[in-house]
């Protein structure tokens, strides 16, 4: 008896040793990315407005780090609130803790060295070091061209500067030490041809993170196979709102034709839409619909000319799932 707790005890301490050992290697080594690039972004007119356009219709940075109305039809933007930060996550939508967005104007950003922002924009790793949580897609992100990057940091460092100070995230044990080991390098394309439609609608789509949204999960981990299927769950007021499935399936876009997918995002773009007031048992959807339909004609028509190369997963989805 007397020997098998002193086995237990043995047991017992190498797991504390083993335990102790991985928080410390994730608290002091990791997130092992690098430091941050030293580079200066020209600020030019032309690189501001291709980086409005990357990160209001297709990367949809804008999307998360200002307010959006969820009172309203998807959620728009609400005014005034651009770049400022400030919408809370918490376990009512899945996160372990509490995630705040944080304010990327330049009464933030204006600490931050060009290659800081570079590094978070395509790592997840900030200036303190710190790790964003992942509803930030940093691993689409760092697929994305160099170029595309820095016109989104130009782009950043002309917007106004807000003041509003963010909370601090807190993220539950473990996942506090756990989420250290998910940055890694960025491992950048080089931005194909436009005139190659189904490499540049490949391109546009990875650096859109549709594939975050537009997948199968199990648990926290998209399932193997099932890339662009739907079937992803998003809690909502008005119940668990499940992602389409986009793969040209039956139960996907098969028969859309490529005016009908565009006419799909265009449809909130008229200048006279106005979207909707909800009432909380009414359908509402996390999709950006109001940022990606200032996408151009050309780039969601390569979307759709790349979405059609997919395999075809047959998923039927419903889209507003029984809680």
């Amino acid at each position: 008896m007397k020997k098998a707790l002193k086995v237990l005890g043995y047991i017992f301490l190498v797991i504390i040793i083993l335990v102790t050992g991985s928080i410390t290697y994730a608290k002091f080594v990791l997130p092992s990315v690098g430091d941050a690039p030293n580079l200066k972004v020209d600020i030019t007119p032309e690189r501001v407005e291709r980086g409005k356009y990357l990160a209001n219709a297709v990367a949809v940075c804008m999307d998360c780090h200002s307010t959006r109305d969820w009172s309203k039809f998807a959620g728009p933007m609400a005014p005034g609130s651009l770049g400022k930060g400030g919408d809370r996550f918490g376990s009512e939508m899945g996160i372990p803790g509490t995630v705040h967005i944080k304010n990327i104007t330049p009464y933030n950003l204006a600490t931050w060295t060009d290659g800081e922002i570079y590094r978070a924009i395509t790592t997840g790793v900030t200036k303190s070091g710190d790790v964003i949580f992942p509803i930030m897609p940093y691993k689409s992100y760092a697929q994305m061209d160099p170029e595309d990057v820095y016109d989104i940091i130009a782009y950043l460092r002309s917007l106004p500067a807000v003041p509003n100070e963010v909370p601090t995230s807190t993220l539950d044990f473990p996942v506090n030490f756990i989420i250290r080991t998910v940055p890694s390098a960025a491992n950048p394309m080089s931005k194909p041809s436009q005139q190659d439609t189904v490499a540049w609608g490949k391109y546009l789509t990875t650096i859109s993170a549709c594939n975050d949204c537009h997948n199968t999960m199990k648990g926290n981990d998209p399932i193997p196979g099932m890339a662009f299927a739907g079937g992803r769950t998003f809690p909502m007021p008005c119940g668990n709102v499940q992602a389409s499935n986009i793969t040209p399936a039956n139960s996907g876009i098969k028969n859309w034709t490529r005016e009908m997918f565009i006419a799909r995002f265009k449809a909130y773009a008229d200048s006279s839409y106005q979207s909707p007031t909800l009432t909380p048992q009414d359908f509402n959807t996390p999709m950006p619909w109001m940022m990606l339909s200032k996408m151009s004609e050309e780039d969601l028509g390569a979307i759709y000319t790349y979405l059609q190369t997919v395999p075809a997963v047959e998923n039927k989805v419903t889209k507003l799932a029984t809680r």
